[in-house]
């Protein structure tokens, strides 16, 4: 019987096949079919999941559709192309196939040729997949991130930790917990790189193959990268909003993201109605083994503007934070203190903010509880 690693091989060998010995001829085709609308550059970034094996296009898509239904112009930009005619906009670099390593080789040669002043990154199923050097994934993973703020320094760079697989679990789980570090050191730096969780938005019940999504899988893999966007100004440009649509929330939805940003990540919604100092606050946990992320998100509900903001909260017994990203927390564990940092010391009314921290457990992987900011009780939702 063959094992799990021999039917991936099977079912990825093909594309890998064909994704190495296109690329080159692929890079000269399309940059002469490559589609432009003039509006903001944007590369998806990775292997078959940002190609579409499955669903040809994608997460794409469902990203595309949200883009135009919202007024927002975005051009996207790569040497591949395909996905179907719903798809305004077909470029990407999504090779089947390729580790981190590969795309690396290659990146600095198409961001210089396509320019674009956002990146989408999802990228490291197939070093999971081949079981290639994973200790050292995370750094292959940070040394690209590097070549993409040196040659664009400028750029957004969304990082993902990357969607469920039906198989190596624990190798996958160890290596996102490895990326909300990485982000957070290069936001420290002033590089302006976000981190975008995509795991918790599926479950291998969204998977087709055991690998790639289905289409309801894609969509709920846009819906996290457009509410990511949301939360960097300019990354999308801004929105023409046309008559009779919705106006785009700048808030997290119930797929969770977050963006460790070198700006603030909020800005104003719906009028408050609220008092002076109401708030609500919204999180999401995504748990492993022995260890955690936490995504947190303030919102001033109040009718006055925060100028710097303290969100005290209780951490469950046996959780410790190890590092945070947004917002300096202190002390580690019990009773806790989340203080804004200088780009996102103001929350005007109706608006909000986001942070998050890693943290060790011992079992109990709860959210925290209590939270009050700058000593007044908040709701929760």
């Amino acid at each position: 019987m063959r094992t799990r690693r021999q039917w991936l091989a099977a079912v990825l060998a093909p594309a890998l096949a064909v994704g190495v010995l296109t690329a080159g001829a692929a890079l000269k085709a399309n940059v002469a079919l490559a589609e432009s609308n003039g509006g903001v550059r944007v590369m998806p970034l990775g292997d078959s999941i940002t190609d579409g094996l499955t669903v040809p296009g994608g997460y794409r898509i469902g990203l595309w559709q949200r883009f135009t239904a919202n007024g927002y112009k975005v051009d996207f930009v790569g040497s591949l192309s395909n996905g179907p005619a719903t798809l305004g906009d077909h470029d990407h670099e999504g090779h089947s196939g390729w580790r981190i390593d590969q795309i690396d080789a290659n990146i600095t040669g198409w961001l210089t040729t396509y320019q674009p002043h956002t990146v989408l990154l999802h990228l490291g199923t197939n070093d999971i997949s081949q079981n290639y050097d994973l200790p050292n994934a995370p750094n292959r993973l940070s040394t690209l991130i590097d070549h993409i703020t040196t040659t664009l320094p400028a750029a957004e760079v969304f990082v993902a930790q990357i969607i469920p697989l039906s198989y190596d679990t624990a190798q996958l789980q160890a290596f996102n917990a490895a990326i909300p570090g990485i982000v957070q050191n290069k936001a420290a730096a002033g590089k302006h790189v976000h981190l975008v969780d995509q795991y918790d938005a599926l479950t291998t019940a969204d998977l087709q193959d055991g690998v790639h999504p289905n289409a309801a899988g894609y969509d709920k893999m846009a819906a996290v990268w457009y509410h990511a966007l949301q939360t960097v100004p300019g990354s999308i440009g801004n929105s023409g909003q046309p008559s009779g649509s919705p106006s785009p929330s700048n808030s997290p939805s119930a797929s969770p993201s977050s963006s460790p940003s070198s700006s603030p990540s909020a800005s104003p919604s719906a009028s408050a109605s609220g008092p002076p100092g109401a708030c609500k606050v919204s999180d999401t946990v995504s748990a492993w083994n022995t260890g955690l992320t936490e995504n947190i998100t303030v919102s001033n509900t109040g009718s006055a503007a925060v100028n710097g903001w303290r969100l005290s909260f209780t951490l469950p017994g046996g959780q410790t934070v190890t590092n945070a990203w947004n917002a300096a927390v202190s002390p580690s564990s019990g009773a806790v203190t989340a203080t804004n940092v200088s780009y996102n010391a103001a929350i005007p009314p109706g608006g909000n903010t986001s942070f998050g921290f890693q943290a060790n457990h011992t079992g109990n992987a709860a959210a925290p509880s209590g939270f009050a900011l700058n000593g007044v009780a908040c709701s929760t939702s």
